[in-house]
C-alpha cells in the first residue's frame, strides 16, 4: 500500500531557535520526529542526532532486511537503533559541558504494507485519523499522563496544568532508554499524524481533527495545522509528519521534505 508523506518544522512565534527535527525515508516508508531539550543549542543537537541516526541506521536495515523480516524483527531493530542513538547522545552530553543534560523526545513510524509499527519516547505523539475520527495511538511519557492515569486529575484539568512539559522518559538523558513500541493495522485512506507538543499543546484533538478533515492535500493540511498552532499562540517549535495510506496500489508515492519558514 503506497504511503504519501508530508513533513514540516516551524519555529513558532515565541522562540527564535528551533529544537525540533524530522527525517523521512520514503523508500522504506520511515518517518522520525524529535523534540529536543537542553541549554544553549543542546536540544537542537540531540534532536538532530537522533533523527539523523535513525534515518540512516534503521533506514539501511529496512532496505536490506525488510522484505524477509518479521514485525518482531523490525521492532527489535527499532529498539537497537534507538539504544545506539541514546548512547551516542548520552556520551556527547557527558563529554562536552555545553551539551550537559541534553535529551530529546522521539516518535518513529515504519509502514509495512497493511501494518504500522510505532515507537516513541517522551510526549511527542502519534495520531490516526480514520473515518472522520482522530485517535491518539501513542501514550505520553509525562508526569501529567501519570497523574491522569492515577486519577489525580481529569483530562479537562490537564489542559491547564503547570506540569505539561515534564517528561518522564527521554532519549539521551541516561545511559539506557526504553522505547515503547506497538503495532496498528492500516486501512486505505487512513491518515497518520506525528507531532511535537508545539502542536498538541496549542490545539486540542478536536481542533486538530477539524483542520485535517478540512483539507484533502497533506501539504495544505500540514501548513494549516502549523498556522492554527501559531494563531493559538505558537509558544513552542511546531513539527509534524502526515502520512496517508493510498486507496490503491496504482497511486504513486509522493513525499515532501522538511522546510523551515
Amino acid at each position: 500500500m503506497p504511503i504519501e508523506l508530508f513533513a514540516t518544522v516551524d519555529p513558532g512565534r515565541a522562540r527564535s531557535n528551533n529544537e525540533d527535527a524530522i527525517a523521512l525515508d520514503d523508500g522504506v516508508s520511515l518517518a522520525v520526529l524529535a523534540d529536543g531539550m537542553g541549554g544553549y543549542n543542546a536540544g537542537e543537537v540531540a534532536s538532530g542526532m537522533v533523527t539523523s541516526f535513525i534515518r540512516a541506521e534503521l533506514g539501511r536495515w529496512l532496505r536490506e532486511a525488510s522484505a524477509q523480516a518479521s514485525d518482531a524483527e523490525v521492532r527489535r531493530a527499532m529498539d537497537i537503533c534507538v539504544d545506539n542513538a541514546n548512547r551516542a547522545i548520552f556520551n556527547a552530553a557527558n563529554s562536552n559541558p555545553q551539551y550537559a543534560g541534553m535529551g530529546t523526545t522521539l516518535v518513529v513510524a515504519v509502514f509495512r504494507g497493511m501494518r504500522l509499527l510505532v515507537g516513541h519516547v517522551g510526549d511527542s505523539r502519534a495520531y490516526r485519523l480514520r473515518a472522520g475520527r482522530l485517535q491518539q495511538i501513542s501514550r505520553d511519557h509525562s508526569l501529567l499522563q501519570e497523574q491522569i492515569d492515577a486519577g489525580l486529575i481529569t483530562q479537562e484539568q490537564a489542559a491547564f496544568s503547570a506540569n505539561k512539559n515534564l517528561v518522564t522518559r527521554a532519549v539521551g538523558v541516561e545511559d539506557t532508554v526504553l522505547l515503547e513500541t506497538h503495532q496498528h493495522d492500516v486501512l486505505p485512506g487512513d491518515t497518520y499524524l506525528l507531532c511535537s507538543d508545539g502542536l498538541s499543546d496549542m490545539l486540542d484533538d478536536a481542533s486538530i481533527a477539524q483542520v485535517m478533515l478540512a483539507h484533502e492535500s497533506l501539504e495544505v493540511a500540514g501548513r494549516a495545522l502549523v498556522d492554527a498552532a501559531n494563531d493559538a499562540g505558537g509558544k513552542d517549535n511546531i513539527s509534524l509528519v502526515l502520512a496517508r495510506a493510498s486507496g490503491g496500489a496504482s497511486q504513486a508515492v509522493r513525499s515532501w521534505w522538511p522546510f523551515r519558514r
